[in-house]
């Protein structure tokens, strides 16, 4: 996974990010979409909705970056 430092994470649009209102888990290749994934129940301070929202964002992304992901839903994530 390529490393962001602040500036270059500062300056990623907040469309970048699986939850864009925290500039929260960048999405900007494969190993970042993986990364959003491992890391999605570790974001705090966020609804259902924004979760459901982070998630297609999310499902988007790993298609774009051809990266498999099983679960429908976020709510199957570590089941």
């Amino acid at each position: 996974m390529t490393e962001l430092d602040s500036n270059e994470r500062d300056h990623m649009s907040k469309a970048e990010f699986a939850f864009p209102k925290e500039r929260k888990e960048p999405l900007e290749d494969a190993s970042h979409v993986r990364n959003a994934i491992a890391r999605f129940d570790q974001v705090k301070g966020v609804t259902d909705d924004e979760r459901d929202e982070a998630w297609e964002r999310i499902k988007a992304a790993a298609k774009k970056f051809d990266v498999d992901v099983s679960e429908d839903s976020w709510r199957e994530l570590g089941k």
